[in-house]
């Protein structure tokens, strides 16, 4: 057995009520859409937030607030997280933008970020787009240099 021979159950074959073909089939005259209005003509559609005269929900609710179009969006890396890529081997002392990026921290165009969360005593050589002052501390105390690319 499989789906093509799947049967209906009998009760289950009626056939649909043919609405507009006389009173004698229960769906004439007006076939099911009330008297008069806009709802009873054909070709009737009404957009979802439609509330008649009603002042629409999506003009009474307050707005406020503001998407900045100019935002530079930065992809954050820890420096505890640099630390652990380096112990496991996937980083190496020199790190530039492309590393991050085959070290899986970070997407191909996107700005990265150091911050400084985490102990670091890697003597390691950066390049990043950005850094926090705590994280240019720390990488120097170490030993190391924190470059920010334009």
């Amino acid at each position: 057995m499989d789906l093509s021979n799947l049967k209906a159950p009998t009760p289950n074959k009626k056939n649909t009520k043919r609405v507009g073909r006389g009173e004698g089939s229960g769906k004439g005259q007006e076939s099911g859409r009330g008297m008069n209005g806009q709802k009873s003509r054909s070709g009737y559609s009404r957009r979802a937030w439609f509330e008649g005269g009603q002042m629409p929900l999506q003009r009474r609710i307050p707005k406020f607030g503001f998407k900045n179009p100019n935002r530079v969006e930065f992809r954050p890396v820890n420096l505890r997280t640099i630390a652990e890529y380096i112990e496991a081997g996937k980083l190496s002392d020199k790190i530039m933008a492309a590393d991050f990026v085959a070290a899986g921290l970070a997407h191909k165009n996107e700005l990265i970020k150091v911050l400084g969360t985490g102990d670091f005593e890697n003597k390691v050589e950066i390049e990043a787009h950005a850094a926090s002052k705590s994280a240019i501390e720390k990488v120097e105390k170490a030993g190391g240099s924190l470059t920010i690319l334009k």
